[in-house]
């Protein structure tokens, strides 16, 4: 990846002999999915490994930070481990839970007590918020801290053998009510819950807090760079504190940078849960999410992902992305390998007037005009065809170029086909049928003497030799460029288009759930999870438009 402030920051450190080894970690809670910001961590972390790997022992661990059972779930552990290996990287035996160092936790904790680091205390939440304090003002201590050593041990060992209610007592530890830093101010290190854990059942009912567990584990797996984002800079003291207090084997570096929040788009997991546990979107693998998983069922492949996360950069500046600079990438990534097709989305029918009904000429075209690897096709002029709608006006302004009443446009890889006539439906008036003459000498770009030299240029389908599919026009799902909530005036009502009379050349056989395709003039697609080959149910879902559309909604 390009050179970036941490990078520098480990090279130092090999130069200086610092570490003979570098092991960085990706370490997600199981409360949810993976999105693409999940996946600039996860890049970065990887890709270090992988970077460094010449010159030293590297490995990125994967952790699971499995302190909360209250929101957690084995379908989530299990679909971050698959998103991870889609995203093409591997932690190889190196997979770790939170939860396998609870026993170890609970003796470092032990051992705060012992040093007068950690006491027991009977303040609600509440009333714990209250006492820390403000940015202006200092704490007020707890009536509870100068409880002695043995009262704190008996406390706590009566906590873990379920003597007390949820919330009745805590353990914090003893740092400094007066810091400048709210974090510091005696902070929770275990509460009680009476949640059964997926990993550890219910042996448990003391939960160590997230910053604890961070840093302890972070040292028990001699974690030597513990990459965060910027949002945990205020907790690096307590980090540090943790590690400095503790009997811990190793002493890991906490370094943050810049999270990467993208435009239009939300990247709050509990927003994300909301979306999907209020039918806003299907699932979390609906196309519109930001999820890794939304992305992946979109027809986004890996690469475009890792693509954009190099491209943005790794800095201590907080940005907004904008969603057409992930476009771009993504269009970079598919361009060269997506087979281009015909497709109409809403298509009205033509009707070449001087072609016969059992007649039709085949002509052979490029799958990709810049990679001739990828192969030839078969398309077919026949007498009845159908273009997209949009590609005829009865009442045209001056700059259209398409087709129009005494008007002349050319089909792409065909003729020239000159307007005769047309009819409109009678209730809705729009046009469903055109009378058009093709030029025979006009094949292969050619324009014959006498005919004026057309610009417009316009996609089409064979009657005959077409297939219908489905189709799925996705947008942005926020109106707004920062979001604030998920509201109706913020939300997108064009988010979705679904259209069910569309048209592909039926080119079946190069079908697949692997290849991505342009359907010309109109976007690049892919076919969504729910097609069926045995029933010929094919359904796309748009993954990009052609141009960037994010000046406003799409249609």
């Amino acid at each position: 990846m390009e050179t970036n402030f941490i990078k520098k920051i480990i090279e130092e450190d090999l130069n200086s002999k610092k570490h003979g080894e570098i092991i960085t970690r990706f370490p997600p809670e199981p409360n949810g999915h993976l999105h693409i910001g999940h996946a600039k961590s996860i890049v970065l972390n990887f890709s270090l490994a992988q970077e460094f790997s010449s010159q030293c022992p590297t490995r990125c661990h994967l952790r699971f930070d499995d302190t909360n059972p209250e929101k957690e779930d084995e379908e989530f552990v299990e679909g971050i481990q698959e998103d991870i290996k889609w995203l093409g990287f591997d932690w190889k035996e190196h997979l770790y839970f939170a939860s396998d160092y609870f026993e170890t936790l609970y003796e470092f904790a032990l051992h705060l007590i012992k040093q007068e680091k950690a006491y027991v205390c009977d303040l609600s939440p509440e009333e714990i918020r209250e006492s820390r304090g403000t940015l202006t003002t200092a704490g007020m201590p707890s009536p509870f801290r100068n409880r002695s050593v043995e009262e704190n041990l008996k406390l706590f060992e009566e906590m873990k053998n379920r003597k007390y209610k949820e919330g009745e007592k805590v353990l914090r530890a003893k740092i400094d009510m007066n810091h400048p830093n709210i974090t510091m101010r005696d902070p929770v290190l275990y509460r009680i819950k009476f949640i059964s854990h997926q990993r550890t059942g219910d042996h448990w009912c003391l939960y160590p807090m997230y910053d604890f567990t961070h840093s302890i584990s972070d040292a028990l797996e001699h974690i030597t760079h513990s990459l965060c984002t910027l949002e945990f800079e205020e907790h690096r003291p307590l980090y540090e504190w943790f590690l400095e207090n503790c009997p811990v084997p190793s002493r890991p570096r906490q370094i943050e940078f810049a999270r990467l929040n993208l435009d239009y788009t939300v990247m709050s997991k509990r927003k994300l849960t909301q979306l999907v546990e209020e039918k806003i979107v299907k699932g979390w693998d609906d196309p519109r999410m930001p999820t890794i998983k939304g992305l992946r069922r979109r027809g986004i492949p890996p690469e475009a992902i890792k693509k954009f996360c190099h491209q943005i950069g790794i800095t201590k500046k907080q940005s907004l992305i904008t969603y057409s600079t992930f476009e771009n990438c993504i269009r970079q990534e598919l361009d060269p390998i997506a087979y281009r097709l015909f497709a109409v989305l809403r298509p009205v029918k033509v009707i070449l007037e001087n072609l016969g009904e059992e007649e039709e000429i085949c002509l052979e075209v490029e799958n990709h005009p810049k990679n001739t690897e990828m192969g030839k096709r078969k398309i077919f002029l026949t007498k009845h065809l159908y273009i997209d709608s949009e590609d005829f006006l009865e009442n045209p302004p001056e700059d259209f170029f398409r087709l129009k009443p005494e008007g002349m446009v050319r089909l792409r890889f065909g003729p020239l086909v000159a307007y005769q006539s047309h009819k409109n439906n009678p209730v809705t008036g729009k046009c469903e049928e055109i009378i058009c003459r093709y030029i025979p000498d006009s094949f292969h770009g050619k324009t014959p003497d006498g005919i004026k030299k057309v610009k417009g240029i316009i996609h089409w389908v064979s009657a005959r030799h077409s297939h219908p599919i489905t189709v799925n026009l996705y947008d942005r799902l926020f109106m707004a460029p920062n979001p604030s909530d998920l509201s109706s005036t913020e939300l997108n009502p064009l988010s979705l288009e679904v259209l069910t009379e569309c048209l592909l050349e039926k080119n079946l056989s190069f079908l697949s759930f692997e290849h991505r395709y342009q359907f010309e003039r109109l976007g690049l697609f892919a076919l969504d999870s729910d097609s069926c080959f045995t029933s010929q149910k094919f359904i796309f879902n748009r993954i990009v438009s052609l141009k960037d559309t994010y000046g406003g909604p799409t249609k």
